[in-house]
């Protein structure tokens, strides 16, 4: 068993998320029972996340994407039925937003450029003043085919790729989530790929003109990766159980 304030104060810690700016309000945002036997883990608090996290017996639940953001809203429709279940269950609610996207072992894109294989890697991307990527370099040259392949079977997706350059990868850059418009940086860097979750209209083309190479693995499988690296690493610090919660997702 484990305290909730210590587990929230380390992950806090752990991360750096207070400098960090973020338009997530990171941390602890719904109070629940102040002793932890087990914590469930999320890509997002959706209402189907949190009610199958109360089922599984948690008493945290931490996702990525959490229900406080910059501005404030009623406590109405779908968010009011997400505290409703929220003060039913007893669960605390955590989220870590940037800070797990941006983190250079558990962060979501550094454990892309991990599962892939890529090494050395160094920061990359900057995002509203914080720089979240990472860059990295496979020590042999990877056939695009085959990375497209690695990430769809390890994060159940099915990525979309635009093939407009070279076959064989040796740098690649990884962004999760929402970070299409981020690609322009990734080419202008001199990266052979770039690895992210969502996809603009204009992406396709802006491949083919750049004759650069682009993958997108789903915003939300894009950012399992970071969710259950930090769920490994509280198992093993506090000593609790932990369960993934996955909600599919192909966008």
């Amino acid at each position: 068993m484990a305290d909730r304030d210590k587990i929230v104060a380390f992950v806090n810690a752990y991360l750096g998320s207070e400098k960090i700016k973020d338009s997530s309000q990171n941390g602890l945002q719904y109070e629940g029972r102040p002793e932890v036997k087990k914590i469930a883990f999320g890509v997002s608090a959706s209402l189907a996340c949190i009610e199958r996290a109360a089922a599984c017996g948690a008493d945290m639940l931490i996702v990525h994407h959490g229900l406080l953001w910059g501005a404030s809203q009623p406590f109405t429709g779908p968010f009011k039925r997400k505290l409703d279940a929220l003060v039913r269950s007893g669960l605390s609610l955590c989220a870590w937003h940037l800070p797990l996207d941006k983190h250079p072992v558990v962060g979501n894109n550094a454990r892309l450029l991990a599962l892939l294989g890529a090494k050395a890697i160094k920061p990359f991307g900057t995002y509203d003043g914080e720089t979240i990527g990472w860059r990295g370099v496979f020590p042999k040259p990877v056939p695009i085919g085959d990375i497209a392949a690695a990430l769809a079977i390890k994060l159940d997706a099915e990525p979309l790729c635009f093939r407009f350059g070279t076959e064989k990868i040796r740098t690649v850059g990884a962004i999760s989530g929402g970070a299409a418009n981020m690609f322009k940086q990734a080419v202008t860097a001199g990266l052979d790929l770039y690895v992210t979750g969502e996809v603009h209209e204009t992406t396709q083309e802006y491949a083919r003109e750049t004759r650069s190479n682009f993958i997108s693995a789903g915003h939300y499988n894009s950012e399992k990766p970071g969710v259950q690296a930090l769920a490994g690493l509280l198992e093993k610090k506090f000593k609790v159980k932990t369960e993934f919660i996955d909600i599919p997702n192909p966008a």
